[in-house]
């Protein structure tokens, strides 16, 4: 829109598709409540787009904002702290935003520095390694040696693809588990099929989601959908939602579907 200048314009064919209204009609569809939105690349960090769907929709939507790493630690905890008290509940590590060869977890720096603040702050951190898990590894178990109290959430099942290379990732993954406070979203199914799955992603399935499920257990799994791009992909926004949904008990459902998230994040609707 006009009024949110873009950083890096989206694909057009997403761009009048990705409105909060858009998303909520999405949502109404496939039977959600309530969505966490992760600050889009799109606008960097000018975090008034998002800003403005949460004041408009606070019974809808949550934030969680995009860290900037070119920050000092004094200014990055002030601004989490700014973004937080505005309704902000979450932070996006996007190790790519780094310059290369830094380190999040880098002693002295504002990524450390911030990842602390959100322990007191009972506020998670999300990491997107897109590149693959393998490529952080190290920098994320650093993290939460330095920080075990923070919340920390892998996001789109921690980009394991189903091909060799995942296959190890994964084995990463899951070692993961043994730390009460990492999380992983189940969001993405379509990034992570490699070339030998497609919708409904039945191997994902069992080659992914069933192993997780049995090493973190549904109360540290949360269903996500990589909104707007799912709309582009084979079942779309429902689609994904409904997937995961019926790879769930009763009991699993409840937590996957929103009591990972609402443990996490609050619950929504708490604005209103």
């Amino acid at each position: 829109e006009s009024n949110f200048p873009y950083d890096q314009p989206p694909p057009e064919s997403l761009q009048n598709n990705a409105t909060p209204e858009a998303l909520i009609e999405q949502m109404d569809k496939a039977g959600v409540d309530g969505a966490l939105i992760v600050q889009p690349i799109n606008h960097k960090y000018d975090h008034s787009y998002v800003a403005n769907a949460i004041k408009k929709y606070p019974h809808k939507f949550k934030g969680m904002l995009l860290h900037d790493p070119e920050l000092s630690p004094e200014m990055a905890v002030k601004r989490l702290e700014e973004l937080v008290l505005s309704g902000y509940v979450g932070v996006r590590f996007n190790p790519y935003l780094w310059n290369e060869g830094e380190l999040m977890s880098a002693d002295g720096g504002g990524g450390l520095a911030v990842y602390k603040r959100c322990a007191e702050l009972g506020c998670p951190v999300g990491v997107m390694c897109f590149k693959g898990l393998e490529l952080h590894y190290d920098d994320i178990l650093a993290l939460i040696e330095k920080s075990p109290d923070t919340q920390l959430v892998l996001d789109h099942l921690g980009f394991c693809a189903l091909n060799e290379k995942g296959d190890e990732a994964f084995k990463q993954l899951l070692a993961l588990s043994k730390y009460p406070n990492v999380s992983v979203k189940v969001s993405a199914l379509f990034r992570n099929t490699g070339s030998v799955d497609s919708f409904p992603y039945d191997k994902v399935k069992a080659q992914r989601f069933e192993p997780l499920l049995e090493a973190f257990g549904s109360g540290r799994l949360m269903v996500g959908s990589d909104f707007p791009y799912v709309l582009e992909t084979e079942g779309g926004y429902d689609g994904a939602i409904n997937t995961v949904k019926s790879w769930l008990n009763k009991d699993d459902a409840e937590a996957v579907l929103f009591g990972t998230a609402e443990r996490l994040f609050g619950k929504w609707g708490a604005l209103e």
